[in-house]
């Protein structure tokens, strides 16, 4: 029974419900079809704008790189709409990922109209093979992936917190520096400065600026010694969350209202609109 305070809907029509197991699912012969065409588009058309940011190659087949550009783009415009048209509540899936995504795949192509350069905004097409996982079967590495930024996610204010501690760091050394080395060692602004303390401190080490007194020697190798000590508290807060993190497991069967993913196992009701996700025994009834 659905629960009373979820808007469930009008019920979609059999071609309606027909085309959302077919871009939607990845069970059936249509759904994978439909999805391997879509990713070998989505490759095709960024390698299409990539060819096209090489004068040469611009420049001999440009003509054609906008041809086809133009191919994909109102391909997928039309696959965008057709998104829209097979979910119960369109505007959830405007909303998700995929869904700004899918948005944002289109638009330069269309802003190339007012906006010039605008096209190659479009490499953000990439982001669409993210479905890959999807059609291969790879749903566990999904849930691996949503752990990960489940972890970084609950452990943002940590890591906030560390990030705040390291640049107050950075800007005490710089300006101490700036004092000890001076501008005619190349420590020619406090900014300057600041920006040697993260390279230093990070133990990148460009070499571009380095101390040169005795004092800014010593100075400079206690960050060094410091940066390595400082490297392991990010990763001592991240991996205590990720701990946390894999107390539970998801379903990522897209949901047939919204689109979206990443539901629990035991859920019932898509946790983004409500619907009952128990689409395999729906269909197996109706």
């Amino acid at each position: 029974m659905v629960h009373p305070k979820f808007n469930q809907g009008e019920p979609l029509s059999p071609w309606r419900e027909k085309l959302n197991e077919v871009i939607f699912g990845a069970e059936t012969q249509l759904g994978k079809a439909f999805d391997v065409v879509l990713i070998v588009s989505i490759l095709l058309s960024v390698l299409a704008i990539m060819l096209d940011s090489v004068s040469s190659i611009r420049l001999d087949y440009g003509k054609w790189l906008w041809r086809i550009e133009w191919f994909f783009t109102i391909m997928f415009t039309v696959e965008y709409i057709a998104r829209l048209v097979c979910v119960r509540k369109p505007l959830l899936y405007v909303k998700s990922f995929y869904g700004l995504v899918d948005l944002l795949s289109v638009i330069p192509t269309y802003l190339t109209l007012f906006i010039s350069g605008a096209k190659y905004m479009l490499v953000i097409r990439i982001l669409r093979v993210l479905r890959l996982f999807r059609i291969l079967k790879l749903a566990e590495y999904v849930g691996e992936a949503n752990v990960l930024i489940r972890a970084l996610t609950n452990s943002r204010h940590k890591i906030f917190v560390f990030l705040y501690t390291v640049l107050t760091l950075v800007v005490v050394f710089g300006s101490l520096l700036y004092v000890v080395e001076g501008e005619e060692n190349g420590f020619t602004s406090i900014p300057k400065s600041v920006y040697w303390a993260i390279v230093t401190l990070t133990t990148v080490g460009y070499g571009d600026i380095a101390p040169s007194t005795p004092l800014g020697q010593f100075i400079a190798a206690a960050i060094m010694i410091m940066g390595y000590g400082i490297i392991a508290v990010p990763t001592g807060i991240y991996s205590a969350e990720l701990v946390r993190a894999y107390t539970g497991k998801e379903n990522n069967e897209a949901c047939p209202t919204c689109g979206q993913s990443g539901h629990d196992y035991d859920a019932d009701y898509c946790k983004y609109c409500g619907h009952v996700l128990e689409i395999e025994e729906e269909s197996a009834t109706s």
